[in-house]
């Protein structure tokens, strides 16, 4: 398992292929849209892929990601992108970030120098930590990806792989978001002997929601059975997510064919999801600038990666999660969570229940009433107050 730098670039010819199919953009009709009620919002989307066209840096975005050391390895025949950036202190604590979808490892830029650098941000230097920040296995640089099977259990196995065997850590703590959540609760769960703890974006998951029969609506049958005064809250929170999920879980390859053509498409599809389930009151840009939502679109284009990225939701479905040890209890290892009401709201007290037996070494849960989906991005100080707080004990 040979460990190479890399440089994060992408070639001249595919920046100007992107923006020839961008210029020659054929917009369908929009009306009626201006809140987004029908989808994306033709309007804005033509402003932001002329913003694309005429003012987008890309040579800047890629210096400040380089700014950072990025290495690949195969594991299994898995190209695995990563960064690895050390920390400054005293004894810093091996960390793996995992990202989910529709994120980059680029979302958590604005926690990289917190959690490595703290004394330089205003923390203690034993709270440093060195930071691994893979790409998923078939996102972005993590590619080609011509292997399938490819989920969040298969991806936990080749973090533990990645975190001992290829950089030789004994022990390392684990955090993540989304898909990212899932992949941490089962490095937790998989391997309790090398894992300090871990750290959640969100309520930890629950991997084992993809078992059942209407797997393209995991949520669908638990929706009518909640309390009436949890229902009309978790109803608005599934229109959200289900076109997606129902989409990328049923027919991954086939909306593929769209995204991977035109540039423009892609941006509507990811652009929608960071409006929809942020906290920006429906203005994008309060959450994420220009630069950062193109430099996302770009990440998934030039890299060929869309078709791959949403093959994981399949790959969930398909090669169902089974188990280490009987359940409950998921995760033994310290936990910690930082929980963003904006986008799961609280569950009724029988479930909360439920959950709190499935993760019984929580010591650490923060609510939070701002931060939605991509809370690393949207919400880094409370995601490194979060991490810091779960792993300080543990150091």
């Amino acid at each position: 398992m040979k460990i190479e730098p890399f440089v994060v670039e992408l070639p001249q010819q595919t920046l100007e292929d992107a923006r020839r199919r961008l210029a020659n953009t054929r917009y369908p009709i929009d009306f009626a849209n201006a809140d987004w009620g029908y989808g994306t919002n033709a309007e804005y989307l033509a402003e932001l892929v002329d913003y694309w066209i005429e003012a987008f840096d890309w040579s800047a975005q890629a210096a400040a990601i380089n700014a950072y050391k990025h290495y690949r390895v195969k594991l299994d025949e898995i190209p695995i992108h990563f960064m690895h950036v050390p920390g400054r202190g005293p004894a810093p604590m091996p960390l793996v970030l995992s990202h989910g979808w529709p994120w980059t490892f680029w979302d958590f830029k604005d926690v990289i120098g917190p959690l490595t650098d703290p004394v330089a941000h205003g923390g203690r230097p034993d709270d440093a930590f060195e930071l691994i920040v893979p790409s998923l296995p078939g996102f972005c640089f993590s590619t080609p990806l011509t292997v399938p099977g490819i989920n969040s259990s298969r991806t936990a196995d080749l973090w533990h792989r990645l975190m001992t065997d290829v950089l030789g850590f004994d022990r390392f703590a684990a955090s993540g978001g989304d898909w990212g959540n899932a992949i941490t609760t089962l490095i937790g769960h998989k391997y309790p002997n090398q894992v300090i703890g871990i750290h959640t974006c969100g309520r930890a998951a629950y991997p084992g929601i993809w078992a059942t029969r209407r797997y393209w609506d995991p949520w669908g049958d638990t929706l009518y059975s909640l309390p009436q005064d949890y229902r009309e809250s978790y109803v608005s929170l599934h229109s959200k997510w289900v076109s997606h999920v129902a989409t990328q879980t049923l027919d991954p390859q086939t909306l593929a064919y769209a995204m991977h053509d035109s540039p423009a498409g892609l941006c509507a599809w990811l652009l929608e999801r960071r409006r929809t389930w942020s906290d920006c009151d429906g203005d994008v840009e309060k959450c994420f600038s220009k630069d950062f939502l193109i430099t996302t679109t770009l990440l998934y284009w030039a890299t060929d990666s869309f078709v791959t990225s949403v093959r994981f939701y399949r790959e969930a479905c398909l090669n169902l999660w089974q188990p280490s040890t009987p359940v409950p209890p998921l995760v033994t290892v310290p936990t910690g969570m930082t929980v963003f009401l904006r986008e799961v709201p609280r569950l009724p007290p029988e479930l909360e229940q439920e959950h709190t037996l499935l993760f019984p070494n929580t010591h650490y849960r923060d609510e939070r009433t701002a931060g939605g989906h991509f809370s690393a991005a949207e919400q880094p100080e409370a995601i490194v107050e979060g991490i810091r707080e779960t792993f300080r004990p543990l150091r």
